[in-house]
């Protein structure tokens, strides 16, 4: 059971990560047709040929319900198959396995799965906009009345994602030890692969480890390189059937195996903050595709916190539980390295594209298999792992990813 690698990613598009201040202000519609038009280009395919959508629910301003169809009307286009995801950060990776589940079942035959910038137009009435902003100020996602987190949560000072991946950091701590030093390397190696990156935000800006590790402490113990830095960008990609791919431009990426998991909303209320979603998605996934992490080529690793990195390395079951620290000793993860990961710069050093942030994720997969990665290109590149990770640990995804 499971996905049979009948659908292929064949197109990608994404923004330039830029900050907030200085982004232009597309209304999310245009956005839509934007990166759909650059996605469809890069395939070689044209916009009546989808028939399938996936897209971000919370992330439209100009509609809260009935997405869906007044995308595809905005669009021009009748769909075979909508669908409204809300996983945070794992939205990027839970797209694709769906646009892959409905490829294969026969419900359509090619899916646009987009994310537009988080940014308020101007001149716009948000409501939702103002809710966020008005629960960050607490720390928070929701300050509604009867909203667990802000009767049990906010009260207390448990606020926001700093702390809840702090006290995540403190536990592992506690438990298996902490070196400082080499969770630090992520970003640094993160960094390198960045610097080949003409697209990253902090192209061209190489750090070292006395870098991380003199920077600010933001919640102990994560320090202010240890923590993405978010800005606007909005990506999208196109998932087609397999014979379709054949007459697209670039070589067809498989979506061979998936996995999803949703724990809690709160670490407060996990059963074991230590054992995380992405454990059993990446099972199944793994499973699926009937490989093993050691078979991977890369992993692109959702990285909002270097420790969110560590945890999904020994859960993904890249080595063993409590040996996380060693395995970052012990490895090189650039472009150049025994280990490459994040070789785009993750989102440490590419930039955190509020829920797109993940898809820069899955893009670079796409782009180092078809062999378009410039610089940092890998000479082994078929096979990928993706995950991506949605609140503080909270529900976390997973790909497997192969060349046609």
């Amino acid at each position: 059971m499971g996905l049979k690698g009948q659908a292929v990613v064949v197109g990608a598009a994404q923004y330039k990560p830029e900050k907030y201040a200085t982004a232009p202000r597309m209304f999310h519609l245009e956005q839509v047709a934007d990166l759909a038009r650059q996605a469809l280009d890069d395939a070689g395919m044209h916009l009546q040929d989808v028939d399938g959508l996936v897209v971000t629910g919370p992330q439209f301003h100009e509609a809260g319900m009935f997405v869906p169809a007044m995308v595809g009307e905005y669009l021009g286009i009748p769909l075979n198959f909508a669908e409204v995801i809300d996983l945070g950060g794992a939205c990027s990776v839970g797209m694709v396995w769906r646009a892959a589940a409905a490829i294969e079942l026969g419900l359509c035959n090619t899916v646009l799965c987009v994310i537009p910038a988080r940014m308020a137009p101007l001149g716009s009435n948000d409501d939702h906009a103002a809710e966020v902003m008005k629960a960050s100020r607490f720390g928070g996602h929701s300050t509604r009345f009867g909203a667990p987190e802000a009767e049990m949560d906010l009260p207390y000072g448990h606020m926001a994602q700093n702390t809840g991946y702090a006290m995540i950091a403190q536990r592992y701590a506690a438990v298996h030890g902490y070196d400082a030093a080499a969770l630090a390397r992520i970003a640094v190696d993160q960094r390198f692969n960045a610097c080949s990156n003409p697209q990253a935000m902090f192209y061209q800006q190489p750090i070292s480890i006395d870098d991380v590790l003199n920077s600010r402490m933001v919640a102990e113990p994560l320090r202010m390189l240890e923590i993405v830095m978010p800005v606007a960008g909005g990506s999208a990609v196109i998932v087609t059937r397999d014979d379709i791919a054949r007459d697209c431009k670039h070589r067809g990426v498989r979506i061979i195996g998936c996995g999803e998991h949703v724990q809690s909303k709160s670490p407060t209320y996990a059963r074991d903050m230590l054992s995380t979603p992405i454990g059993p998605a990446s099972r199944k996934a793994f499973a699926m595709a009937g490989l093993q992490p050691s078979d991977m080529h890369m992993a692109q690793i959702y990285d909002c916190y270097t420790i969110t990195v560590m945890l999904t390395l020994e859960d993904a079951g890249f080595c063993e539980k409590g040996q996380g620290m060693r395995f970052l000793r012990e490895h090189d993860f650039t472009y150049k390295g025994n280990f490459p990961m994040n070789t785009h710069g993750g989102q440490l050093s590419f930039g955190q594209t509020g829920s797109a942030g993940g898809m820069t994720q899955v893009i670079e997969a796409v782009q180092q298999i078809q062999g378009r990665a410039g610089q940092r290109q890998l000479q082994r590149h078929d096979l990928a792992y993706v995950s991506g990770t949605g609140g503080v640990m909270s529900e976390q995804g997973a790909l497997i990813l192969q060349g046609v």
